[in-house]
């Protein structure tokens, strides 16, 4: 099993942060532009034992992911689990702490693991590069979203 963590400073208030990430919404404002991602279904406020539907398409390969809300914790911690996804496992915690001068720690943690055990580890490279970039611009775009606000 692989971990990938990113780490930043937000200017927000920790609720504002929290209510951010549960808006859905928030997510096409967040996702790289090379990424088109599309939420299957009715509206949905995550809440413990809820499942997401959505796909996402990149160089114009479309993907079905089932997404486990697992834990809600306001205004501290969201943890969703893949049910369907292209990893052979997925689970993201989104943990949010205070810090002083008005700014909060937004720290994303994904455990994974490739498809086809030894040939998929063979990419891990490609995948932390690609989360890397993914999650840069999440919290880049958060950033700004959020640290406009004031």
């Amino acid at each position: 099993m692989k971990t990938y963590e990113k780490t930043s400073l937000i200017a927000c208030t920790l609720e504002e942060l929290f209510r951010f990430h549960l808006d859905l919404n928030n997510l096409k404002a967040i996702t790289p532009k090379d990424t088109k991602v599309t939420l299957i279904g009715e509206l949905f406020t995550p809440k413990e034992g809820d499942i997401l539907k959505l796909k996402t398409v990149k160089n114009f390969i479309p993907i079905m992911w089932e997404v486990q809300i697992e834990k809600v914790q306001e205004p501290h911690l969201l943890v969703d689990l893949a049910l369907k996804s292209p990893f052979k496992y997925w689970k993201h915690s989104h943990i949010f702490t205070q810090k002083s001068n008005g700014l909060c720690e937004l720290k994303d943690v994904v455990h994974y693991e490739a498809p086809f055990g030894f040939i998929g580890s063979l990419f891990d490279f490609f995948i932390v590069h690609e989360l890397a970039k993914m999650f840069a611009y999440r919290h880049e775009v958060t950033q700004k979203i959020l640290g406009g606000r004031g």
